[in-house]
């Protein structure tokens, strides 16, 4: 019994062994399935052929990469709505609007219009009533228009053009474009006879078109929060071109006519530039000042402080306008048979916007040193306007210190082909400052160290395409730092000796130096343009603690270029710029120092929030100790009756200076703002066309 079980167990296994063995004869003799075929982007590679491993792994990448934009625009998107939103939740809700369930940017600037006394047909056409409908009855929150802050008794004086410009005007939409989006644009209606200013108009400067934007809607508030704070004196500098080479005052007129305009704003003074290259142009020791006599007596008319820049450097393009002034003939003569006495470059070319420091007690310039040279020309200034300064006229006096009147070495000159971000190029090359450092290098005990480093790139090089700016560089060896502190201490010595014989000339009157911004690269480990133009300033080390040490000696106001608008987002990636963060590292040392700090646009500012920066700045509202600048200077782009500036803007960060205005913040939707204010429950509205500028 138990044998014929064991022989069913025994069939019963190899008929299932059996069975496997034949499922998988016809599982593998059966034939493959067709391929499928392939669609898309899959099309493409298959009938380019096979493609290598690389050519694989690239467009893995870029797969990924198009799916990481996705998700940013995604993300845009949202962020977009989200302000789309809360814009028309606000108008909703205090403004009554009248707004669909499912508004868009079209039915906000058709509610716009229409409040504004406009016609808005179903399809977008947009025209003026002939009789506008009075803005006092029946709406449900009060309209302002586009009402300059300036009253109309503030133009006495004034051009008519530029009055014009800044005149109250009532609101268009220009029925050549389509109000399909805030791209729209909203422009001020004028009367046909003041059409021919529209071109000579602030709105429609050259240099202001680049972005239309609606960027107000706005209103007054009785209390100001910046009411009681300190009173900042605001100066704002003269146009150049009103004194010519000749040293003639070439427009008495249109000097009154802008200081008329200046008082009309209750600026506190004026800066007027007296050019070396103008008043000692054609032989040494022979002072003509006979054009700044004529101007100074037309700013006493006016009762206006002025600051006067003893100006030792060449100037031209964007600085000074059209004109361009030189250094003396009689100083690019002695260049030309010595032209060490100028900045120089390691590829041996010569910079002429200044003279060099090597040369500040070399006897070089007709028997005189450099320093010797500034001491006459601010010794002739002092004694030929010794009544300005006897009648108080003169409240401080600032001496140039280097290119474009700044602390610095000529790093960044566009003359050279330096562009933005460019980190420049160490300008020690002449034969006077290679002798000083061969000299430092000997006492130093290197004496192999006496040479400007071959790694350090061209002036629009990068850090990281440099040896010598790069991340652990060359600029952290034991050479790259003596090399850094011996450059900036030549500068330390420029200004202590240049200070210490202006001491002697102008004894009771305060002194302004210039430092520069160099913010770009500011975010890398060796700060390369700081290096440049000559403050030892990476990131483990404070570069500007030392100047300052000599500055407080000299009890001088440190004055600091400013930049009003901010670094676009491309500008700030590609160069690793913070403006704010060197900003606040120069103003902390300063008033750490016990140092007066005064403040100056660095950008021509056209719009409020440029303006507000700067404010934010002058007066920091979250500083336990309220420490301010003591003055700002205003820098213009060209004469305000050019009509370069906007009058209600400008007007309006003087008042804040003064510690007489509110400043509100902005809700921004694409690339242009929109402004909302709400007061007891209303909207108040003030739309005006204004256009940004990129540097």
């Amino acid at each position: 019994m138990s044998g014929s079980l064991n022989d069913d167990s025994f069939h019963q296994d190899l008929q299932s062994q059996a069975n496997h063995a034949s499922d998988y004869l016809s599982h593998q003799l059966q034939p493959p399935p067709p391929p499928r075929r392939p669609r898309g982007f899959a099309a493409t590679a298959a009938a380019m052929g096979p493609t290598t491993t690389t050519a694989a792994t690239t467009g893995g990448k870029a797969k990924r990469e198009r799916e990481k934009e996705k998700e940013r625009t995604k993300l845009r998107e949202r962020h977009r709505r989200a302000i789309t939103s809360r814009i028309l939740a606000g108008l909703r809700q205090y403004g009554n609007f009248p707004l669909p369930a499912r508004a868009d940017m079209n039915d906000v600037l058709a509610a716009l219009a229409r409040e504004a006394g406009w016609v808005v047909e179903a399809d977008g056409t947009t025209y003026r009533q002939s009789t506008p409908p009075s803005q006092s009855q029946g709406a449900a929150f009060p309209v302002r228009s586009g009402e300059s802050p300036i009253s109309s008794g503030s133009f006495k004086g004034c051009s008519i053009k530029a009055a014009l410009d800044c005149q109250p005007s009532v609101l268009r939409i220009d029925e050549s474009l389509s109000p399909a989006s805030l791209d729209s644009v909203v422009i001020t209606e004028r009367d046909a006879k003041n059409e021919k200013y529209t071109a000579l108009s602030p709105l429609n400067a050259a240099h202001c078109l680049e972005d239309q934007l609606i960027q107000d809607i706005r209103c007054r508030e009785n209390e100001s929060q910046f009411r009681g704070t300190p009173y900042v004196p605001v100066y704002v500098m003269l146009a150049t071109g009103f004194i010519n080479n000749f040293c003639q005052l070439i427009d008495p007129d249109g000097v009154r006519q802008e200081l008329s305009h200046l008082q009309s704003l209750n600026v506190d003074g004026v800066i007027v530039d007296c050019w070396w290259g103008i008043v000692e142009a054609w032989n040494p020791q022979k002072y003509v000042w006979s054009g700044y006599r004529d101007l100074f007596n037309i700013i006493r008319e006016f009762k206006l402080k002025v600051q006067v820049v003893m100006a030792f450097h060449a100037s031209g393009g964007t600085e000074s306008g059209d004109a361009f002034i030189k250094l003396p003939q009689w100083v690019l003569e002695i260049g030309k048979e010595n032209p060490d006495i100028f900045f120089t470059d390691r590829e041996g070319r010569r910079n002429k916007d200044c003279l060099s420091w090597g040369i500040d007690k070399e006897r070089v310039l007709r028997g005189r040193t450099g320093i010797e040279v500034y001491f006459d020309f601010m010794r002739s200034f002092h004694t030929e306007f010794n009544d300005l300064f006897a009648e108080g006229l003169v409240s401080a006096i600032e001496v140039g210190l280097g290119a474009s009147g700044e602390l610095k070495y000529p790093s960044f000159s566009e003359r050279m082909g330096w562009r933005y971000p460019g980190i420049g190029e160490f300008q020690c090359y002449d034969k006077y400052l290679q002798q000083s450092l061969r000299k430092a290098a000997g006492l130093r005990g290197h004496s192999f160290w006496a040479r400007g480093p071959d790694n350090a790139g061209q002036y629009n090089s990068r850090p990281h395409e440099t040896g010598f700016f790069c991340e652990r560089g060359d600029y952290d060896s034991y050479y790259g730092r003596f090399f850094l502190q011996w450059y900036a201490q030549t500068l330390i010595y420029h200004v202590d000796n240049v200070l210490s014989l202006a001491s002697l000339v102008f004894e009771e009157t305060k002194f302004i130096v210039k430092i520069p911004a160099v913010y770009w690269w500011y975010k890398t480990s060796s700060h390369a343009a700081e290096l440049t133009s000559g403050f030892y300033n990476p990131s483990n080390q404070d570069g500007y603690s030392p100047v300052f040490d000599v500055l407080k000696k000299h009890s001088v106001i440190v004055k600091l270029v400013c930049c009003g608008m901010p670094v676009a987002g491309q500008d700030v990636d590609d160069a690793l710029a913070d403006p704010e963060s060197l900003s606040w590292q120069i103003l902390n040392s300063a008033w750490d120092r016990g140092l007066t700090v005064a403040g100056e646009n660095s950008l021509s500012c056209y719009d409020r929030d440029g303006y507000v920066r700067i404010i934010d700045m002058a007066k920091p509202r979250s500083d336990p100790d309220r420490r301010h600048f003591s003055f700002f200077a205003y820098r213009q782009p060209s004469a305000l009756i050019q009509g370069a500036v906007c009058f209600p803007e400008l007007d309006y960060f003087i008042k804040c200076m003064h510690g007489k205005y509110l400043i509100r913040s902005s809700l921004f939707y694409g690339n242009g703002s929109l402004h909302l204010e709400i007061i007891n429950g209303y909207v108040n509205t003030w739309i005006h066309l204004c256009y940004n500028t990129h540097i």
